[in-house]
């Protein structure tokens, strides 16, 4: 289970800190919730305890994992022949997984497409998205600012 000060990723959401837990009464129904600060927009979520498991929030993955994520980040294939609709289907399957790996390889992958040729308003907004979940985790690992986080991404 979760605690205080968790480094934690929401899928969809992007990465935050669990910042306390609060019990609260809402319809006759009284549930404790973990109070998360998410990166993105400085925003909080109330998510009850009783939900974590639905949620598919995860811990923050350690340096080492990190680092072989951006290996494949950097250096791994991308299969560009694959019409819209079956890679927008994918890559929403991908991001709903919540891995950064699964993330990282969409942004990667519309990266280089966005280079090849225009992408849609869907895609570029799913890029947009995927790239601020893939920063926001990346603050939290390294402890290092969204620009740093965002030139990270750019070394090759």
């Amino acid at each position: 289970m979760f605690e205080i000060g968790d480094n934690i990723v929401y899928p969809m959401q992007g990465a935050g800190v669990i910042e306390s837990i609060i019990e609260k009464e809402i319809q006759g129904d009284v549930q404790q919730y973990f109070v998360i600060r998410l990166m993105i927009k400085k925003m909080e979520v109330m998510i009850p305890i009783s939900r974590m498991d639905q949620s598919k929030i995860r811990l923050v993955v350690n340096s080492q994992t990190l680092e072989d994520v951006l290996q494949i980040f950097h250096n791994g294939q991308s299969d560009l022949s694959l019409p819209y609709k079956e890679r927008f289907k994918m890559n929403t399957e991908k991001m709903r997984t919540g891995s950064i790996k699964d993330g990282a390889e969409v942004v990667r992958d519309l990266m280089r497409i966005d280079k090849e040729k225009s992408l849609n308003s869907s895609e570029k907004q799913m890029l947009g998205n995927a790239k601020k979940i893939l920063i926001s985790e990346l603050e939290l690992i390294k402890g290092i600012t969204e620009t740093q986080a965002k030139e990270l991404l750019l070394q090759n």
